[in-house]
């Protein structure tokens, strides 16, 4: 097995760890590559900084080739035009091809702006989803500031990322009110989400009372169980459903800066590929995050098909939080490890889920174990130390990528001492 080649198929926050989770982990029995499209990493958490000015976008990028050659691992940033894995390689934006004996894949989503007309940043409405799309939102929002109009947030039916639209909805009012114009810039929260604080998740802990409280005191309006129909210059137009799906109330709302997330879909690497995707584009897998198919191939992350906690109005899909994405890492890294020594993988992620929603002055965290209901952990907090530990958490995680490094001894130490485990019966 010392010739093994395993390729890591995305460089975001799972692709990166993963590359150097699993260099770590089959050291001296096999050479890992990562094949992304760009040179970059981006720390997209805090894009929403980004969108406001609280963040340049260069203090969130790390160069990645010089970080990933120190630690022996290949680097392409020619980008993936389509997985063929009957064939075992991986075919580049520019025709050449790399194969693999493993493939991993954690390519993060495809963005479906297309899904709505006039959505998205070539439409009306802004985005966060990427760091240049937060800097562009940046432009817009300094317009907004010198000429104050309505402001419509939220996620457009189909979306598995809810805590950043919360979190920018709380950003912007902290930023408004800073500059004291909060008072001319009435805001609209539109979700399919069956109730506010659902998440994807049913909710975790008390988040349904904690963030409609704070909605109400930041004055912030909102529309649940609602899609968005189209967006015009200046106007989304949205539908309120009832709760077996039939129209409750047409809206046309009004604004001078939006920002929704879209709906996600894999990406076209690996669309249309039977027994590897399914009809979103989404990479099957099992407990052990392999495909059932192509059983040299696994996933992680966003890319990852996972069915909804349960029927909603409206299509409303399940988030892949940070930590949750890390356990998936670490199961993939020691399930290899299993295999190149000629056993059967038996690691499984705890989908364990740690997050921190920031809100400018103050924020939401919760710890859920696992992420899907039913829980062993199901608890939330809410207070000023959530806003610093984000800054902390963003400070500690790109110092982490720029070193090499998945999980540094102190990190594994203090989860350990909160009982919070990446692998299951660990």
């Amino acid at each position: 097995m010392s010739d093994s080649h395993v390729v890591v198929l995305g460089a975001g926050l799972g692709g990166t760890i993963a590359a150097y989770e699993i260099r770590e982990a089959l050291k001296g029995t096999a050479r890992v590559t990562v094949v992304n499209k760009g040179e970059d990493y981006w720390f997209v958490p805090s894009n929403p900084w980004v969108a406001v000015g609280w963040r340049e976008p260069e203090a969130i990028r790390v160069h990645l080739p010089p970080v990933m050659q120190k630690h022996g691992i290949a680097y392409s940033s020619i980008g993936a035009a389509k997985v063929h894995p009957t064939e075992n390689r991986v075919e580049l934006l520019d025709g050449s091809f790399v194969d693999y004996d493993y493939l991993v894949i954690a390519t993060g989503p495809d963005l479906a702006f297309d899904e709505i007309p006039g959505f998205g940043p070539d439409g009306h409405t802004e985005s966060i989803c990427h760091t240049d799309h937060a800097a562009a939102a940046h432009a817009k929002f300094e317009e907004l500031c010198a000429n104050p109009r309505p402001i419509v947030v939220g996620a457009a039916q189909g979306a598995s990322c809810y805590g950043p639209a919360y979190e920018m909805a709380m950003v912007l009012d902290t930023e408004l009110k800073r500059r004291k114009i909060r008072d001319k810039v009435p805001m609209t929260f539109v979700t399919p989400e069956p109730y506010i604080g659902h998440l994807g998740l049913d909710g975790v802990g008390d988040t349904k009372s904690m963030l409609e409280s704070e909605m109400r005191e930041r004055h912030i309006k909102w529309l649940t169980n609602t899609r968005v129909t189209s967006v015009e210059d200046g106007v989304l137009h949205a539908e309120e459903v009832n709760e077996d799906g039939s129209l409750k109330k047409a809206h046309d709302l009004d604004f001078g800066w939006a920002m929704l997330l879209p709906a996600f879909r894999g990406v076209p690497a690996v669309q249309g590929i039977e027994g590897l995707s399914n009809p979103r584009g989404f990479i099957l897998t099992d407990k052990h995050q392999r495909n059932p198919t192509y059983r040299n191939i696994f996933a992680l992350g966003v890319c990852i098909a996972i069915p909804p906690t349960g029927p909603t109005p409206l299509p409303v899909g399940v988030p892949k939080t940070g930590f949750m994405i890390e356990s998936m890492v670490t199961a993939i890294a020691q399930n290899l490890k299993q295999i190149h020594a000629g056993e059967e993988p038996t690691h499984e992620a705890t989908w364990n889920a740690i997050c921190l929603a920031d809100f400018g002055d103050g924020g939401v965290a919760f710890v859920a174990k696992p992420q899907i209901p039913p829980r062993n952990t199901n608890w939330s907090a809410s207070g000023k130390w959530v806003h610093l530990a984000k800054i902390g958490f963003e400070k500690y995680f790109l110092r982490k990528v720029r070193k090499g490094e998945s999980e540094p001894f102190y990190e594994k130490l203090a989860l350990h001492v909160l009982g919070i485990k990446k692998l299951r019966f660990d």
